[in-house]
């Protein structure tokens, strides 16, 4: 069985590595980034470091990779492509089960974890020979468990952060912004005397 597991997170690994190489579309080079992070962190879960794994996919699959495609479609890299016309037929319903899903996930863990808003943490104990890892246990249940709520809270606020700044990176006519092709015209005209 570890066998195969390595041999997929290889092949995992390979075929994200040679996407990033090969893809010429940047969006699409970085969901390939993204599955080479996760077989690294499937590495991990099998060499039985489950904290590296969890944080090889919440910091560098969640918030680096967001960064970049963030980056990216701030840079305007990116092809214009219609909205109305989708490659994948069962796209846009397969994101709204995905999403609905998530949310009711995220819901639950509030629910969950808002019965433990009240009660404060003890501590950290000291790590001993018998139980080496009772820190990282201690800590992935404080913030999975008690802290679930500023957690999520906190996920929001930087998604919304985001957003604003695409916004404001995007809003024609203020300065640091590509002019439109009108505004171009009119001020070449403007210039020119009759």
């Amino acid at each position: 069985m570890q066998l195969f597991v390595f041999i997929c997170a290889a092949l995992m690994i390979l075929i994200g590595a040679v996407g990033v190489i090969v893809r010429s579309h940047p969006v699409h080079a970085a969901l390939s980034l993204v599955l080479t992070l996760f077989g690294v962190a499937v590495l991990f879960v099998a060499q039985d470091a489950h904290f590296l794994a969890a944080v090889q996919v919440i910091v560098y699959a969640g918030a680096i990779v967001v960064l970049f495609l963030f980056v990216i479609m701030l840079l305007g890299v990116d092809r214009a492509e219609s909205l109305r016309i989708d490659p994948v037929k069962v796209q846009r319903p397969l994101a709204v089960i995905v999403g609905l899903g998530l949310f009711g996930l995220i819901g639950g863990a509030i629910l969950e974890g808002r019965k433990t808003l009240i009660r404060r943490g003890t501590g950290l104990e000291t790590a001993t020979e018998v139980s080496h890892d009772s820190n990282i246990k201690q800590l992935a249940n404080d913030l999975f468990s008690n802290h679930v709520f500023a957690f999520e809270v906190t996920s929001v606020l930087l998604v919304i952060a985001v957003v604003g700044t695409v916004l404001l990176a995007r809003r024609p006519g203020k300065s640091g912004a590509v002019a439109s092709a009108e505004e171009l015209a009119s001020s070449a005209t403007a210039g020119k005397p009759s």
